[in-house]
């Protein structure tokens, strides 16, 4: 049996402050400078392409960059999803790659290939990275498309959407004592109000928690506001190194711990009521290090950002929890991980905070999940 939380990678500050694979040699410290989004219910008429090419411009001329002076590129996304065979290859033409460029990509979150580019800048000789993510799922039914990504032979073919198995955790939580329903109308009542503020959220509209627990429910035990706000959109961010990041920033949003971990693929030999990835990724990145002002958390159904909080081990009377509404109020397939990283930095830029917490997730009921934490100067 696969041992769930052992599979993943990344380097905190309490990790010895050495790069895993480096051979000793210090890290190189990398920051967020600059960040792009655009989230709407459904965007029609423009590709991805075409609605990917202005985000990726904005990003750079912020920071008065081209495509020219970036040492590396990586974007993540879903050919599946797009439903056709690389068509990534058509977003990197619209970063503008001639001359040619260094350039890798993700079948991911585009928060994964943010990880990738900052190995990158770690392995010297670039101290520039560009990182965008994207997704278009209204044209489809995402909650069905996701069953895909089940076990291929007992339990893909049963074709359990995400919202059913999403459900069948949140039975667990709830008649294990783990959670209540009133807990998950909280956490769904704070995200309407926090995205209020949020000119990208799709839900912003405020409700109150007897409100949410009125609502009927769509797969039982979960209710509308349980469920997240799914978008068309993406992103874009600029990391820099050292000084050059200096130079580019302000006050630069500092990487101080980054890492990703796997639970096992098959659910059954899982704790759906608990995320041993979150919590081990959580500590190798140094979350608990010191205060944590602010948190922007990947949790696409109020289940999940329960768990998270108490993987993370965050104190919400002392931390800030997705004051942008989180994917719960705008969920972009491929790009909400690295929106809350962008989220977070942003934040630190504008002197919301000095320290902050990111998270993105992949697969089902949090099976894979990347923390990082920034820092301000």
């Amino acid at each position: 049996m696969v041992r769930p939380g052992m599979v993943g990678s990344g380097w905190g500050r309490s990790g010895g402050g050495h790069c895993a694979g480096s051979g000793g040699s210090t890290v190189i410290d990398v920051a967020v400078v600059s960040f792009a989004q655009r989230q709407e219910a459904s965007i029609s008429g423009e590709s991805e392409v075409e609605f990917m090419v202005p985000l990726m411009e904005q990003a750079k001329a912020a920071v008065g960059l081209t495509q020219a002076e970036v040492g590396f590129t990586c974007s993540g996304s879903s050919d599946f999803l797009a439903g056709q065979a690389f068509s990534f290859v058509m977003t990197i033409d619209g970063t503008g790659p001639v001359p040619p460029i260094s350039e890798s990509h993700v079948e991911q979150d585009g928060a994964w290939a943010l990880y990738e580019a900052w190995v990158k800048i770690q392995c010297g000789g670039i101290d520039t990275a560009f990182v965008y993510g994207y997704g278009k799922s209204s044209p489809g039914s995402l909650r069905d498309v996701l069953a895909t990504q089940m076990d291929p032979y007992y339990v893909c073919p049963l074709w359990p959407d995400s919202y059913a198995v999403e459900a069948l955790a949140a039975r667990l939580m709830l008649e294990g004592g783990h959670v209540s329903e009133r807990r998950l109308a909280e956490i769904a009542a704070r995200s309407r109000s926090s995205a209020a503020s949020n000119p990208h959220a799709v839900r912003a509209e405020p409700k109150s928690v007897d409100e949410i627990l009125a609502e009927e429910r769509v797969v039982d035990p979960l209710r509308p506001s349980d469920l997240p706000a799914e978008a068309d959109g993406g992103c874009a961010v600029v990391l820099a190194a050292g000084d050059r990041a200096r130079e580019l920033c302000e006050r630069p949003a500092w990487i101080r711990g980054i890492d990703h971990r796997s639970d096992a693929h098959t659910l059954g030999v899982r704790d759906l009521t608990s995320s041993m990835s979150a919590r081990l990724a959580a500590q190798r990145a140094g979350v608990a290090d010191d205060k944590v002002d602010l948190a922007e958390l990947h949790g696409p159904f109020t289940t999940s950002e329960h768990l998270l909080i108490d993987a993370l081990g965050l104190d919400e009377d002392a931390t800030a929890i997705n004051p942008s509404g989180g994917a719960l109020a705008a969920h972009t397939m491929m790009g909400s991980g690295l929106i809350r990283i962008g989220e977070a930095a942003s934040r630190l830029w504008r002197g919301d905070g000095d320290r902050a917490v990111a998270h993105a997730t992949s697969g089902p009921c949090l099976q894979q999940n990347l923390v990082c934490v920034l820092e301000g100067d």
